[in-house]
């Protein structure tokens, strides 16, 4: 697996590959889960989760705040396609469009919370009886 170096955001102090009991406790019911977390946790918050297979972060460190922006966004997200009105993919795709990104860097787990509120107003905005493309 390759070693990641990551500064959090919040603090600059190191963040360091850990399992995920060290946040949520010995009864985290997904086992091998992998965070990485601030060094100074849980003085500061911030953490992120490790893809299983390569260890690497599914995105960038944050803050509780932060966290509960993207949960929001992600819950947006995924009612275009829970409803039918398009493919994971597609949904995706569209997003990345939309929000004139390349495709790098199109993951909410990237996003701050200003570019989170504009995924919740989007995908409101389409899926509402009035959507006209931004």
């Amino acid at each position: 697996m390759k070693r990641v170096n990551i500064k959090c955001p919040y603090c600059r102090s190191q963040a360091f590959l850990r399992p995920a009991t060290v946040v949520y406790g010995q009864g985290h019911s997904e086992p091998n889960t992998e965070l990485y977390v601030c060094a100074r946790y849980p003085i500061c918050d911030a953490y992120v989760a490790a893809h299983k297979k390569t260890g690497l972060p599914m995105g960038t460190l944050a803050d509780r705040s932060l966290r509960q922006k993207r949960r929001q966004a992600h819950i947006a997200l995924n009612r275009l396609w829970e409803q039918g009105l398009m493919t994971r993919k597609e949904a995706y795709r569209w997003l990345q469009v939309q929000l004139s990104l390349p495709e790098s860097e199109a993951h909410i787990g990237r996003f701050s919370a200003y570019r989170c509120e504009q995924v919740i107003s989007l995908c409101g905005r389409f899926t509402s009886a009035g959507w006209r493309a931004a």
